[in-house]
């Protein structure tokens, strides 16, 4: 995206470009789909035709009408969208920089260079499943594909996981490596089974035992936001409010998960909070747009939603979709122009949508 195409749109303030969007909107009719993302600001989350995590978003506008597939994300969600939807459908991400720093942390020379070395130690292609989560680049979902891999969910890690263990003795598992410590300790794997491969260091910075008697290895990467969730934020806030319910996204720590109520998703943690008795109390460990529209959404039933983290904690990447790209993006595709497409080349799209397909083949 040019600085300069965009440059008469970041001068507008947000009421205009809310009534811009609504009228490019109306003009596109069911040409267009907006895809929202959970943790999206509530400015742009509002015009989106469809909300949820990336995985439900993509699927739902593969399954749309729509020519024009607009994500209200980040740079890997709109990837998956496009891998997942027809060839008619064309797949846009509002502003490019918009990107994951936790996919980021694990690229396609780092994990080959990691599969390399292991194969020092062991026949990688006879004795590990590789397995990457949805949050990373179209590239490394392609390599799992190719090496017998998958891709998982927060939602579906442990049925990934089982599936995985079938195939082959061992899991690399990347890009967060705290999914991935989680759910194999709610599978009852021991933590000394479970190592860390630090991508920058040689063999990871493991022994060659360490290695051999590891069940999973896992990436040394996190997510900046669950990151900043600690054990004494829940402890400190319960010494005041002693009936908090606690609930948490297990990208958060394995500390912060074991002194949680509940562990799920996003969706999960929206289900949990909407069904629960009136009047209760909640402390949640996930990004803070979702967390502030959970506090609005069930506050008429005395439901009180609080974030887990003292400090204000967003994903900065996300929240540079705002009002203003979004108008620019939509005002030319009215006037017949496709900007910012986001397309993931053939021969890294099959293998893919290969892992992506025995994903959702495994799942429930």
């Amino acid at each position: 995206m040019s600085a300069v195409a965009i440059q008469p749109y970041a001068l507008l303030d947000d009421e205009e470009c809310e009534q811009r969007i609504i009228a490019a909107k109306k003009k596109l009719g069911d040409r267009l789909v907006i895809l929202g993302h959970h943790y999206q600001r509530d400015e742009v989350f509002h015009h989106s035709d469809f909300t949820g995590d990336s995985l439900k978003l993509s699927r739902a506008a593969a399954e749309s009408k729509a020519e024009y597939i607009i994500f209200c994300g980040v740079h890997f969600m709109a990837e998956v969208a496009d891998i997942l939807s027809r060839p008619d459908q064309i797949s846009m991400l509002p502003d490019m920089a918009a990107g994951c720093s936790m996919a980021d942390m694990a690229n396609l020379a780092k994990v080959e260079k990691a599969w390399k070395e292991l194969s020092s130690v062991i026949d990688p292609d006879e004795c590990v499943t590789p397995v990457t989560y949805i949050n990373s680049a179209a590239d490394l979902k392609s390599f799992c594909g190719s090496h017998g891999g998958i891709v998982c969910t927060s939602t579906n890690a442990r049925h990934v996981l089982e599936w995985s263990f079938k195939q082959r003795q061992k899991i690399l598992f990347f890009p967060d490596q705290h999914l991935g410590r989680n759910t194999g300790a709610s599978m009852g794997i021991p933590l000394d089974e479970m190592v860390v491969w630090d991508f920058d260091q040689e063999m990871g910075g493991l022994t060659v035992e360490q290695i051999k008697n590891a069940k999973m290895i896992l990436w040394k990467g996190f997510c900046s936001v669950h990151q900043m969730f600690t054990p004494e934020q829940i402890d400190n806030f319960k010494e005041k409010h002693p009936e908090t319910i606690v609930i948490s996204h297990p990208e958060s720590s394995y500390e912060v998960c074991q002194k949680s109520d509940y562990v799920g998703s996003t969706e999960y943690i929206i289900n949990t909070i909407r069904d629960a008795e009136p009047n209760t109390r909640w402390l949640v460990a996930t990004e803070l747009n979702l967390v502030n529209r959970l506090k609005d959404d069930f506050a008429a039933e005395g439901k009180q939603v609080h974030f887990m983290s003292p400090t204000v904690c967003m994903c900065s990447t996300m929240f540079r979709i705002d009002p203003q790209h979004l108008a620019w993006m939509l005002e030319n595709l009215v006037n017949g122009k496709v900007v910012n497409q986001i397309t993931v080349p053939a021969d890294i799209a099959k293998n893919a949508k290969l892992a992506l397909d025995r994903m959702l083949e495994v799942s429930p």
